[in-house]
């Protein structure tokens, strides 16, 4: 029930940030590259070790590829919104169904593995969290920091966010159906979600290709954070 309750409420914070403070992309673009960082972490040094520890699991490394390839699929429905590329929506002032559709679909595959997580606060459930608050920042800011016109259909706002943050919890639901055997297949898929997701985010171009020592630090500042969780879960187990 708390990871349900966590889901929801890391949407609905990201929203209200978005809604408030929309119009600062910068803040948008830290937020982002801070959870690339944090994602990352958790990708490699929790989601992938507890993939290949797995028993009687193979051919894993197939799903990761699958889940990276997965997200390009979906990137090419969402144009890279999540990435905080939102001005191509933008442009037109209208909400495609295919956006949401991949918004929904990353988010919903993501729920399935916490169906068999044997703990209330694991580290892939707060990996989610982090990653569902600047993502959520970004789809506030485009529902209600628009600039309204007549010829401007109204969104249905509330609903929009409602099935957004609905997504991963109901993709938890989907997975108590599932053979717990198959867990390392989904975690395998996401992971390759998550790679793909933080590598484009940290490694995308600079302008210029000069480096950004404050994205870098970011990065850092997201690391670090995951590592602190990591060392405080391990000691705890």
């Amino acid at each position: 029930m708390i990871s349900v309750i966590l889901l929801i409420i890391s949407v609905i914070a990201g929203v209200l940030l978005g809604k408030y403070f929309g119009k600062k992309e910068k803040l948008a673009k830290n937020l982002l590259i801070l959870s690339a960082g944090f994602l990352i972490t958790i990708c490699l040094n929790e989601v992938f070790p507890q993939v290949y520890v797995s028993e009687g699991s193979t051919n894993l490394g197939i799903f990761v590829i699958l889940g990276v390839l997965l997200q390009m699929v979906l990137e090419a429905l969402t144009k890279g919104f999540e990435h905080g590329h939102f001005h191509h929506h933008n442009e037109h002032n209208i909400l495609p169904v295919a956006l949401m559709a991949g918004l929904f679909v990353h988010a919903f595959i993501e729920g399935i593995p916490l169906a068999n997580e044997q703990e209330a606060l694991s580290p892939y459930l707060l990996g989610i969290v982090f990653h569902n608050i600047p993502i959520s920042f970004i789809l506030g800011a485009f529902l209600f920091n628009r600039n309204e016109s007549k010829s401007t259909p109204p969104y249905p706002s509330m609903l929009i966010v409602a099935l957004f943050a609905l997504a991963s919890p109901l993709g938890m639901l989907l997975g108590n159906y599932f053979n717990p055997d198959l867990q390392p297949y989904f975690l395998a898929v996401v992971g390759g979600i998550f790679l793909h997701i933080s590598s484009v985010i940290i490694f995308e171009s600079n302008k210029n290709h000069n480096i950004d020592w404050a994205k870098i630090g970011l990065v850092i500042i997201g690391v670090s954070l995951a590592l602190v969780m990591h060392l405080f879960h391990s000691h705890e187990h």
